[in-house]
């Protein structure tokens, strides 16, 4: 009972910042600081400053804007144009068609995105006229585009899984290679999702295809080349033990600016939208992850996350049923915030819980995207459901009915990530890895 006080204290003044409109990661500021003040003795500014450094001056945390400006300089190629007309000679004769392209275009872009958003605008600006224009059903095409570009929370490199590292203080090459056989698993899955319904609806009468033979097909799998090298160099360079994952985003961004560069889409404005385009999306990352230190400094000193682990440890529940309380937390947390908030704003509490329950912290990283990932397509803040309004005009409603499958697809995984551990730590377990990584 004595937590309940700081309790109280800590999300009242969080939902009035939030709810006022603040930032989340001053909001987050805002709540360590009137803890540091009414719960400690130690000056709550000097306190501030130097956790906002130590956090801030991470040599792992440098991968961050690296992959996020790969990102953006990829998104200002003709990468998508030219993913489309590799892919779909392959996906054409698949039972559901060209609409595999959407899964497989956000598989292949995630390898070399680490963000969701990016994902779907990329591989959707393309896919979307090109499947309305053969006649795929509307709600297929939304749908299996709003899931699929989920994976680019989970396939290194992944934005959300460099947060969750720094926040545990875990390797984020491991986290990056637990997540690359879910991924695909995942992206399976979908694609399962699309053969099946294709077999069964009545409404899936799309244009056929012209027929190409095995020649023109390797033809046209030429524009694909670029985009492999890159996975390669990137994801290859980690796995077998070349360059931790600072390294390895290094290396991304120059073979991003050498594509950008070698389609002629590199020019001094492309450049320059593609570098202020990552400050601002790592300068709002780092605020965060200033503040989510903070507040972990100050819910440290009322003992209050070990306190609800204490607690819950009482409950005697089972290893399954933690995960299940965590999987309905989660999905209404993502509700309202969005995945990086998600998992900073609550890795202080639920870290001594798993590590006490002992769950594997590689196996839980994954576990935590694909539940963020659900977040994504969540009404009502979910974040791709906006994108795609924005991208097709359609109501919220509608894209929300047409993620729905997409929604439940992802809670099975979560099951077949709970009966099979093994999907996300046998490759990190059995990897080459530099130190440092």
């Amino acid at each position: 009972m004595e937590q309940l006080a700081p309790i109280a204290i800590f999300l009242f003044v969080l939902f009035l910042l939030l709810g006022s409109g603040v930032w989340v990661g001053l909001a987050l500021l805002g709540v360590a600081f009137v803890g540091m003040e009414l719960f400690t003795a130690r000056p709550a500014g000097d306190a501030m400053i130097t956790t906002i450094w130590t956090s801030s001056s991470s040599w792992t945390l440098t991968a961050l804007p690296l992959f996020i400006w790969m990102g953006e300089v990829l998104y200002r190629t003709r990468l998508s144009e030219d993913m489309f007309r590799g892919l779909s000679p392959w996906m054409a004769r698949l039972p559901g068609g060209l609409i595999h392209t959407n899964i497989v275009g956000c598989t292949v872009f995630a390898a070399v995105s680490g963000s969701s958003a990016a994902t779907l605008t990329t591989v959707g600006k393309m896919s979307v006229p090109e499947l309305r224009r053969r006649d795929y059903p509307e709600r297929m095409i939304i749908g299996t585009l709003a899931g699929a570009a989920t994976l680019g929370l989970m396939i290194p490199p992944s934005l959300t899984l460099i947060v969750y590292g720094v926040t545990i203080n875990e390797s984020i090459t491991k986290l990056f290679i637990a997540g690359i056989v879910p991924g695909i698993v995942l992206a399976a899955m979908f694609m399962a999702y699309v053969a099946v319904y294709s077999k069964v609806s009545k409404a899936y009468n799309p244009t056929p295809e012209p027929a190409m033979t095995f020649v023109e097909k390797l033809k046209n799998s030429r524009f694909l080349i670029p985009v492999i090298c890159l996975i390669l160099v990137v994801i290859g360079s980690m796995y077998l033990g070349y360059a931790t994952a600072t390294e390895a985003a290094a290396f991304g961004v120059l073979g991003a600016l050498a594509l950008a560069a070698g389609q002629r889409s590199l020019t001094v404005d492309t450049f320059v939208q593609s570098l202020m385009g990552a400050v601002r999306t790592s300068a709002m990352i780092a605020l965060i992850l200033a503040g989510a230190a903070f507040l972990s400094l100050s819910m440290g000193f009322t003992g209050l996350p070990r306190g609800l682990a204490t607690l819950i440890d009482s409950f005697n529940l089972t290893r399954f049923e933690l995960l299940m309380a965590l999987l309905v937390f989660y999905v209404v947390l993502g509700c309202f915030l969005d995945g990086i908030s998600s998992v900073v704003l609550t890795m202080a509490v639920v870290e001594p819980m798993i590590r006490q329950a002992g769950i594997d912290i590689i196996w839980f990283g994954i576990f935590i995207v694909v539940v963020v990932e659900m977040a994504q397509i969540t009404p009502p803040i979910g974040f791709n459901l906006f994108v795609l309004q924005g991208m097709t005009n359609h109501e919220m409603n509608f894209i929300a009915r047409a993620a729905t499958p997409m929604f439940l697809i992802m809670v099975l995984m979560v099951f077949v990530l709970i009966a099979f551990p093994d999907l996300a730590t046998w490759l990190p377990e059995n990897m080459r890895q530099r130190p440092g990584g």
